[in-house]
């Protein structure tokens, strides 16, 4: 699963020489509000997440330990996957 800030799609990030495409392809499957992406994240095994509120969201529902997540363009951005 992939969940990404709306804003972003389209958009490409650059940080020295790793670049991240945040394309309608992977990440837009449908708009939903945070809480509800949230819900769909808990059920999931693996998960790409890149925005600051969606990553946010994550870090304050246990999702996502906050030492995991980095910056790319100052965009912060985890993969969470349950072992």
């Amino acid at each position: 699963m992939a969940i990404c800030d709306a804003e972003l799609l389209g958009r490409e990030l650059r940080h020295g020489e790793l670049t991240i495409k945040v394309s309608e392809h992977f990440y837009g499957g449908f708009r939903t509000d945070v809480e509800e992406a949230l819900k769909l994240a808990e059920e999931a095994n693996s998960v790409n997440l890149i925005g600051k509120r969606i990553v946010e969201a994550a870090v304050k529902r246990g999702l996502i330990h906050r030492e995991a997540v980095i910056e790319v363009a100052s965009v912060p951005h985890a993969i969470m996957v349950k072992v």
